[in-house]
């Protein structure tokens, strides 16, 4: 991933480190951009700071400087600053230099001809490498990070080589397997790609297959419109054209032995359009039914086919398609104005990199090709506090997306979006004016595609401010006089669209300190064909001989939390807190009483827990160490929106790879390894409950513990006529919210916006409201 900018207005650019923390930006200009180090030595960021020698000493195991490093007062520098910090997403170079270590490790020249790159991905090093990271070799340098020890905290000279994880299919064997190679500073793109990285180590993974590919896709639809019986099904649905024909290769998920992952299988999904020139033709609102195809996915050819039943195609219906008005025989509304968001002074964060300040905000960008956007070391700068951590890594690890009715083909519609197809490698080119709006920071994403290529998705992240309407206020009804703040946040965003459905993924930060995910549910539903006069029970009538199936979307979002904690300690737990009302009694004369009640969830198996809104049910991490004016533990709670479980039965098939979703939080014990609830591997994956279901099952102390949550949140979709043939954007989310963090609340020191005292009706209709002090004058 790397960064880049919005090329219609100015913006932050990205840099290498800069001379020193003191030229990061001037005190006159706090927009200035971030300066870049070339390779003079004068300029490397370690030599320029006076302070460091005092903070740090050199590991003694270390071998002397050599002609490439020099001693400032015994510290260890070297000449050029470090180029990736560790937590940097794989450049392109890093990719293809992965790519080809991996390819050229092959024992024969059929070994290396079969292998598909599912993924190529960072290797995350140990939190104490990122303290280190972030304490010594890049700014704006934080030696508070490191630990504490009698002389001083021990520096190596350099970091550790940064790794990439691959997983490789191989096509001709129908084996997945995974490698780590080590990389070397960004050579393939400086020497023309004559060193390789190193292969570490490589495994196969027994049983499992690997998320299916774009480029698989594409050849699936091919094989599929060229199979004779096909054709010959079509043809009696009065379809001979095949450039009408849409095939989506789902995955065939696991409901019997049959789909035992020996085999790599796609149970497509049929559709067909009205129109072969109409490039924004929906084809997803004419379902083909009754057709059942089996596709062998490694050698490309069709196992089983079955015509089981002539449904009709549903008839065009004239409101199917979602292009402008003029293209549908209408207009589009002409009442809307034009509304610009313009900040003629650029925007408030600063970026070097993939590093984000904001207000007192500052954190990581990264990126994966499976979770898509990851947020890493989120900190918050308080006062004479200094910095303090609220988390160690932000994102979305799955989603899964269950359908309520049994008939097929759509009992088996319970895609795992992230697990199955990657929600990062289906992300969009964000477009400023139409995805986002204001004064933007765009990153690019680099990925490699099945044959080992390297693809780019430019302005794959948003990030932006926006106003969010009132941050506080309060009138003083004595003196007419009020204070009111604007609230703004710092949103970083990005889009992905799996086959009919589009779902935004965003991570806002506030003035006040806490932070909201969201995700925005819209584009198209996957629709049924109905036999003329027939309706569904599962769903809603939405067209002639079209209806929608209920479903439902889960997604999780795992929170690897560290509040006011430095990377690796342990020293969090999480406290469920319940409302409750009083018994009747002394304590309770009147019957109007009630208190929150807070519960220590001590271990991994007691955390596993539902949402309650009528007991305002929350949770809050808290650090055992650090206390709060009062003598509180300080803490962040997770504040649930609205929510769901799964109303499938206990024995749904779909359960025993998603045992993840039966409660809405879970908690564990931090383990690297342990990143993906339903297993790394979910597509025709035969093992129940692996992944976090079988991770809690160790029972895991969390008294005082490296907290991880899993928050497990959903909407259920019972779709209505005016979803057709768009759906509006439908939001969901929750909350990490400061909780005794801080002494009190930090939006007192936003300041004050220019506030018009203004009673004109600036043309409009009606009259002014005038009421309060106002109406006195």
């Amino acid at each position: 991933m790397a960064a880049t900018q919005e090329k219609a207005t100015p913006c932050c650019l990205d840099a290498a480190p800069a001379k020193s923390s003191a030229l990061l930006r001037k005190a006159s200009d706090p927009m200035r951009d971030w300066t870049v180090s070339g390779s003079d030595p004068s300029q490397d960021p370690i030599r320029n700071r006076a302070a460091v020698p005092t903070l740090i000493r050199p590991i003694e195991t270390l071998p002397a400087p050599s002609t490439n490093t020099t001693a400032t007062k015994g510290i260890p520098v070297m000449l050029r600053a470090q180029t990736s910090h560790p937590l940097e997403p794989l450049s392109a170079a890093e990719i293809s230099v992965a790519v080809a270590t991996v390819r050229a490790a092959g024992a024969t020249p059929e070994v290396r001809d079969s292998m598909r790159f599912v993924e190529v991905a960072l290797v995350e090093p140990d939190k104490h490498v990122v303290a280190l990271a972030d304490a010594y070799f890049f700014p704006p340098f934080q030696p508070s990070l490191l630990p504490r020890t009698k002389g001083g905290p021990m520096i190596p000279s350099k970091l550790p080589p940064r790794q990439a994880r691959l997983v490789v299919y191989n096509k001709k064997s129908n084996e997945t397997s995974i490698w780590i190679v080590e990389l070397s500073e960004v050579h393939a793109a400086t020497r023309g790609g004559h060193h390789r990285g190193k292969v570490i180590s490589s495994k196969v993974v027994p049983d499992v297959q690997p998320p299916m590919d774009a480029m698989e896709y594409a050849e699936c639809e091919a094989v599929v419109k060229d199979f004779p019986p096909f054709r010959e099904a079509m043809k009696k649905r009065g379809i001979e054209d095949m450039d009408l024909v849409m095939v989506d290769p789902w995955c065939a998920g696991y409901h019997s032995e049959a789909d035992a992952p020996s085999r790599r299988l796609a149970k497509p999904l049929i559709f067909c359009r009205t129109e072969s020139d109409c490039p924004m033709e929906n084809g997803y609102a004419r379902p083909v039914e009754g057709i059942h195809v089996l596709v062998d996915m490694q050698n490309m050819v069709v196992l089983e086919f079955e015509d089981r039943k002539l449904v009709p195609l549903p008839p065009a219906d004239p409101l199917r398609n979602y292009t402008p008005g003029e293209t549908r025989g209408g207009v589009d509304r002409s009442d809307v104005k034009p509304l610009q968001i313009i900040q003629p002074e650029g925007p408030s964060f600063r970026v070097n990199g993939h590093f984000v300040e904001w207000q007192k905000w500052n954190f990581r960008i990264g990126f994966t090709s499976k979770e898509g956007l990851v947020i890493y070391s989120v900190a918050y700068i308080d006062g004479s506090r200094g910095r303090r951590p609220v988390a160690h890594r932000l994102s979305f690890v799955e989603m899964v997306v269950p359908y309520g009715d049994p008939n097929a083909p759509h009992y088996r519609k319970n895609a795992f979006d992230a697990g199955e197809d990657g929600l990062g490698k289906n992300a969009h080119s964000l477009k400023k004016g139409c995805d986002c709006l204001g004064y933007i920071k765009y990153f690019n994403a680099h990925f490699t595609n099945f044959t080992g290529g390297v693809e780019t998705i430019e302005n794959c992240v948003c990030l932006h401010e926006e106003d969010h309407g009132i941050l506080w206020k309060h009138q003083d009804w004595r003196t007419g006089l009020a204070e009111v703040r604007r609230s703004r946040r710092l949103t970083v965003s990005f889009i992905c669209t799996v086959a009919n459905y589009e779902y935004g993924f965003y991570w806002h930060f506030y003035q006040d300190g806490h932070i909201e995910a969201e995700v925005k549910l819209t584009g198209i539903l996957s629709l049924g064909a109905l036999q003329p006069g027939e309706t569904r029970k599962y769903g809603t009538t939405i067209a002639p001989g079209l209806y929608a199936p209920v479903h439902q979307h889960f997604f999780v979002a795992r929170m690897d939390m560290a509040v006011d904690s430095k990377p690796g300690e342990t020293f969090n737990q999480v406290v469920e807190v319940n409302v409750k009302v009083e018994e009747p009694g002394k304590n309770n004369v009147h019957n109007n009483a009630f208190y929150a009640e807070e519960k220590l969830l001590k271990s991994e198996l007691q955390a596993m827990r539902d949402c309650n809104p009528l007991s305002a049910r929350h949770w809050i991490v808290r650090n055992t160490r650090n206390v709060n004016r009062t003598g509180q533990l300080t803490g962040y709670k997770l504040v649930p929106g609205s929510n769901c479980l799964p109303l499938a039965g206990s024995e749904a098939k779909f359960l025993r790879r998603a045992a993840f979703l039966k409660h809405n939080l879970w908690v564990t014990s931090y383990a690297r390894d342990e990143v993906y609830p339903g297993g790394e591997f979910p597509n025709q994956n035969p093992r129940i409950g692996e992944g976090l279901a079988t991770w809690v099952k160790k029972n895991r102390s969390l008294e005082e513990a490296d907290i991880v949550l899993w928050y497990v949140f959903g909407v259920t979709h019972i779709p209505r006529l005016e979803d057709w043939p768009v759906m509006p954007v439908e939001r969901i989310g929750f909350t990490l919210m400061p909780h005794g963090f801080f002494n009190c609340s930090t939006a007192v020191d936003v300041p004050p916006s220019t506030c018009d005292l203004d009673l004109k009706d600036n043309g409009m209709t009606g009259k002014p409201i005038q009421n309060g002090l106002l109406a006195k004058l």
